[in-house]
């Protein structure tokens, strides 16, 4: 089997870029891999983020969204991690359930237990190997967010445009996510030189990946 490492965090943490760079160095190193993100990875994922992420549909339901996020990641992860899995390559995936439990649970208020078998029934109690956490306060964030929109045509800026204390809610809940499973989540300080924070990451990699 492969490992399965995910990034996560607040909207402009940084985390696609720190992917873009564990890339590179996976390539560098011929290191098999396999790159995605979620909501997305499939031709329906693909669909549903158009859904979930536009500003158009700002009216969706709280229990409404986690069901599109849900249904894009049993479909991802069975047609695309797992098979990637079994091959021994490593997944990287820019988000995975832990964002869910964050944005839907602390962020909307559904009931995290609930949330929680959910995704024990649809994913048979399957959890990344390895989560990043990139962590800052979410005033930056949001500044590198917007900026980033501003030369972004796929307008997906439905979570930008809530509240600053949704966001907050967002990173105080991924900070006890990672307090209550510390040896599968480390936090990194998003406010970091990006070449120190791809050090870092590089740093905490199984032997396998490393150069």
């Amino acid at each position: 089997m492969g490992i399965f490492i995910t990034f996560e965090g607040i909207e402009g943490c940084g985390k696609t870029t720190q992917i873009g760079h564990l890339t590179s160095f996976l390539i560098k190193y011929k290191r098999p891999f396999l790159l995605t993100r979620e909501p997305g990875g499939t031709q329906i994922g693909e669909k549903i983020r158009q859904i979930v992420l536009s500003s158009d549909n700002a009216g969706m339901e709280p229990m409404t969204e986690l069901f599109l996020y849900v249904a894009d990641r049993i479909q991802h992860y069975r047609q695309v991690i797992a098979p990637a899995l079994r091959e021994g390559k490593a997944v990287l995936c820019d988000r995975f359930a832990d964002a869910t439990t964050v944005y839907q649970g602390f962020g909307r208020g559904l009931d995290l237990a609930w949330i929680e078998e959910i995704h024990a029934r649809a994913l048979d109690n399957i959890e990344p190997d390895l989560t990043f956490l990139l962590d800052l306060p979410v005033e930056v964030g949001l500044r590198r967010a917007w900026k980033r929109l501003e030369n972004d045509k796929t307008q997906e800026d439905r979570f930008e445009k809530e509240a600053l204390d949704f966001h907050q809610r967002i990173r105080n809940g991924y900070l006890t996510l990672a307090r209550n499973e510390p040896g599968r989540i480390i936090v990194l300080d998003g406010m970091k030189d990006e070449e120190a924070l791809h050090r870092e990451i590089v740093s905490h990699l199984p032997g396998s990946l490393r150069g």
